[in-house]
């Protein structure tokens, strides 16, 4: 028997392959049950429960904050520890931006050898083959926090930059979080990661190998790889060589050929034609400062519309701005945190139109846009004020600007 906090992805993948299970989610308003079997309870019915089963297994979505009554009153455990008995070889990639490419190249790199992705990537590690050779799993800071038992083989972190401040409670509790891993890996165990952590308590005290890097030359130096052979540029050239660094740790292989046919998802830094030839990029993966800065990088010689905007989750967004600062930018700002945009926009004296929503962003853009400029959608900021996912997110503003 087990107890689930949360009936996402991943709780539903536990709850269809282990019930029955009691779950608990605030959709939840009255005692039912599913095809399953399972029994779905209204959070009121926690401490009830757990007093009838007080040894039962507590497993919590990863979003679930860790002030949230469900919490505090359960003190539950991740989807990695609830597996890590039976977890096969793994790759955890974490990070604030690339953890996705990051973890996609890898398993597209060592499909032969067996390997499978999931964790934040999309699969749940329910649905994941326990026979698999190699998981590698695609680890947010959310999933970290709650993990206190399971570990990876080889842990592979990307930069960190401020983001989902208001979940953590601050940027200090969020690299915690990232550098967890450090201080469960063993000796001869290989972590790669910033420079910028080398003298974190948590670097000093892990038995692990530990392999820092500043950027991406100093990454490809240390491996010796040979940059000019691959094609993927800056922000996906770090991702590129944290995957061939893995398999050259893993199985001392660096495949040029193979990594330069592999195919960047949807949404991140993605580019398309309107009727008239004008340039738009869907960035709608740019959900924090960091993302949204490399993607600007990319077309810093242009002029650029830019859509800003949405659940910034209490990020500091002032580095954009200063960034920006020198660069012929023109800010259309939507969702949760317009009027926020809209005020540092005038303090660093950059032109803004509150549009408030996407469709308005696009349609004042059209107005303006050429066959110089570059106009994009780099929110720096997370989609579910306005939309179901920056998925979604993605596909609408394609869709508005191709109608």
């Amino acid at each position: 028997m087990l107890i689930l906090l949360g009936f996402g992805l991943t709780n539903q993948a536990i709850a269809r392959k282990f019930s029955p299970c009691f779950i608990f989610d605030d959709n939840f308003k009255e005692e039912s049950q599913d095809c399953f079997g399972n029994t779905l309870l209204p959070p009121c019915r926690l401490l009830e429960v757990l007093e009838k089963y007080p040894n039962v297994k507590v497993v919590t979505s990863p979003g679930i904050p860790p002030n949230n009554p469900l919490i505090t009153a359960s003190h539950p455990m991740s989807e990695y520890d609830f597996f890590s008995h039976c977890m096969p070889f793994s790759v955890w990639i974490s990070g604030t931006n690339g953890k996705s490419t990051t973890t996609e190249m890898l398993t597209f790199l060592l499909a032969y050898k067996g390997a499978i992705s999931g964790g934040n990537i999309g699969k749940p590690l329910a649905d994941l083959p326990l026979n698999a050779s190699i998981w590698v799993l695609e680890t947010s800071s959310f999933t970290l926090h709650y993990t206190h038992r399971a570990k990876p083989n080889l842990y592979l972190l990307l930069p960190i930059s401020e983001d989902h401040i208001s979940w953590h409670s601050s940027y200090e509790d969020y690299i915690k979080d990232k550098l967890k891993p450090l201080l469960c890996l063993r000796d001869k165990e290989i972590a790669i990661l910033p420079k910028m952590f080398e003298n974190h308590s948590y670097a000093k005290n892990s038995l692990a190998t530990l392999i820092f890097y500043e950027d991406s030359q100093s990454l490809a130096e240390t491996f010796g790889i040979d940059t000019q052979r691959i094609v993927f540029k800056e922000p996906f050239l770090l991702d590129s060589l944290l995957a061939l660094s893995a398999t050259k740790i893993l199985f001392d292989i660096l495949d040029y050929d193979l990594l330069n046919t592999f195919k960047i998802g949807a949404h991140k830094i993605e580019e398309f034609y309107d009727s008239s030839h004008r340039l738009w990029v869907d960035d709608s993966k740019g959900t924090n400062v960091e993302a949204t800065l490399e993607a600007i990088k990319c077309y810093e010689d242009k002029p650029l519309y830019l859509i800003l905007g949405g659940d910034d989750k209490g990020a500091d967004l002032t580095p954009l701005f200063v960034a920006m600062e020198d660069l012929e930018v023109s800010l259309y700002a939507i969702g949760s945190n317009a009027e926020k945009i809209a005020s540092l926009a005038k303090r660093y004296q950059k032109p803004c139109v509150l549009c408030h929503t996407l469709e308005n962003a696009v349609n004042a853009i059209k107005q303006n846009h050429n066959l110089q400029s570059v106009a994009m959608l780099s929110p720096a900021a997370a989609s579910l004020d306005q939309f179901s996912s920056y998925k979604q997110r993605g596909e609408r503003f394609k869709a508005y600007v191709l109608k």
